[in-house]
């Protein structure tokens, strides 16, 4: 009678091992299954991020900016109409295009003309203010783009920048 007893304790062990068994095939195709949803959607992202980077149009890189001194200072009497004044400054242009620093170069002279007319033409009291000393940076650069225009010259000229800005 043992041998029966054996067979009886074999049969529970064999039906627990079943419910087992199907456990880990269910978890196990649920981690393949997983597995595979991230990875196609990791490949989908990749794919529509691929597409809008090269729909996109490319933007050329910007030159670095390259600054013109006008040596020497310019120093001019100013038009105050109550007494003689003075203001000397040191100027640089700014620009990113060769083609433009040719031209200024090669224009220096008339460039340096109208600058020192323009720079004539201010009052002390239009420099004391910062909105002045800009609005006069803003003119002197419409100036510099207005003589290279007239010479047929490319006039990409950013700013005219002041380093120096001394009124007595």
């Amino acid at each position: 009678m043992p041998a029966p007893a054996a067979t009886t304790q074999t049969a529970p062990a064999a039906a627990a091992a079943k419910p087992k068994r199907r456990l880990w095939l269910l978890l196990s195709i649920a981690i393949v299954v997983l597995a595979g949803a991230g990875g196609g959607g990791w490949w989908w992202w990749q794919s529509k991020q691929h597409a809008e980077a090269e729909a996109k149009p490319a933007t050329p890189a910007r030159l670095p900016a390259q600054y013109i001194a006008l040596e020497p200072s310019f120093v001019v009497n100013l038009a105050d109409p109550d007494g003689t004044r003075y203001l000397q400054a040191d100027v640089q242009l700014v620009t990113r295009d060769p083609a433009t620093l040719a031209a200024l170069e090669a224009h220096l002279p008339s460039v340096r003309n109208r600058l020192l007319l323009l720079f004539g033409q201010q009052q002390a009291e239009q420099l004391s203010q910062r909105s002045g000393k800009e609005n006069l940076q803003q003119a002197a650069r419409d100036e510099v783009r207005a003589l290279l225009k007239a010479e047929g010259a490319p006039d990409k000229i950013e700013a005219v920048i002041f380093t120096s800005l001394v009124t007595q």
